[in-house]
């Protein structure tokens, strides 16, 4: 059943600045909009803010208009998200980190969509605290505060009262979490059906980086069977086999493969294994054995070697940290 809306909504602040990546700001504008149309009543407020108010220049030059300055936003706000964006506008926001730190113990949620954890960070919220970035600025968040235990595989990270979220898109995952914790899940699941979206999106986001530059360097032969291997990394996928199928000799498949990815066809496939490993451990209940197979690995225990040697974790580990959300009220269970 859908859960009551509370008496007034929920006043959420959207936090942008010259710079901005602008999907960072109107994904979840949508989600919360969509979440007070399906749930029949006005359960959000989305404010749009900024350090000084008025209009907002994105980094792609799309202008929002109108927004609140941060000093004239309401006391009663329930959840505050900044967006991430380019490096000025990033270090634009420098003047706003004790503002950030005022909302610490009266605001529910306060979290950050793509780069906006390093604003975050900066602010020193995150330290000794969980949480994700953008996958290409997870460097520059170990260099700018190691206090933070950096994620750099989750689409998102609760570790509440602090939301971080990966790169751009991942956002609007939060947002959805944060509508299923809010409203209930049939009102979340409306909302992504509507906008076309994965209620949980599977895998990591480094799929979503790695894996594609890996495809878009290679030639169309390759492109097709890594495309292929990606979308079903189990069966016979020795050297021989895929060697045959992109009508190679073994050698000069080798050769070809890793000159054009970078890596070898054995680790490539370690790799897409791992990640469909990923997505069932993120999605399913299943057993790790189960896991193990459906994702290609001879057995468990070649499951486990594979994840402490790439991921630096056990495949329980993983599913602890990453197999729920963590964003539902204390006590409940999706």
């Amino acid at each position: 059943m859908p859960r009551s809306s509370p008496a007034q909504p929920r006043k959420i602040a959207l936090v942008g600045y010259h710079g901005v990546q602008a999907l960072d700001l109107v994904g979840p504008w949508e989600v919360f909009s969509m979440a007070n149309n399906f749930g029949g009543t006005r359960a959000y407020e989305p404010i749009m803010a900024s350090p000084a108010g008025g209009d907002i220049v994105s980094n792609s030059g799309l202008v929002l208009a109108g927004s609140t300055a941060l000093a004239d936003l309401p006391d009663e706000l329930d959840t505050v998200l900044v967006g991430g964006g380019d490096e000025p506008g990033l270090r634009s926001m420098a003047g706003s980190l004790r503002w950030l730190r005022g909302r610490r113990d009266n605001t529910r949620r306060l979290g950050s969509v793509c780069s906006g954890a390093l604003i975050l960070a900066a602010a020193g919220l995150l330290d000794g605290r969980r949480a994700t970035t953008h996958w290409g600025v997870c460097d520059v968040m170990r260099d700018l505060r190691p206090a933070v235990n950096l994620e750099p595989d989750a689409i998102f990270v609760a570790d509440p009262p602090f939301y971080t979220s990966a790169g751009v898109t991942a956002g609007i995952d939060l947002c959805l979490a944060f509508v299923e914790a809010d409203l209930g899940p049939e009102i979340a699941l409306a909302v992504a059906r509507n906008l076309v979206l994965f209620m949980r999106r599977p895998g990591g986001q480094t799929q979503y980086s790695a894996g594609l530059n890996v495809q878009a360097a290679a030639t169309p032969t390759l492109r097709k069977l890594i495309a292929d291997l990606g979308a079903d990394p189990t069966g016979d996928l020795s050297l021989p086999s895929l060697a045959a199928r992109a009508g190679m000799s073994e050698r000069t498949f080798s050769r070809v493969f890793h000159k054009e990815t970078g890596t070898t066809p054995a680790a490539f496939v370690e790799m897409a294994r791992l990640d469909r490993a990923k997505a069932l451990l993120e999605s399913s209940d299943w057993p790790l054995a189960r896991v193990a197979d459906r994702s290609g690995f001879t057995s468990l225990d070649a499951l486990h070697r594979a994840f402490q040697r790439r991921v630096g974790a056990t495949p329980g580990d993983y599913r602890q940290r990453f197999g729920r959300a963590g964003i539902l009220p204390q006590g409940e269970a999706r």
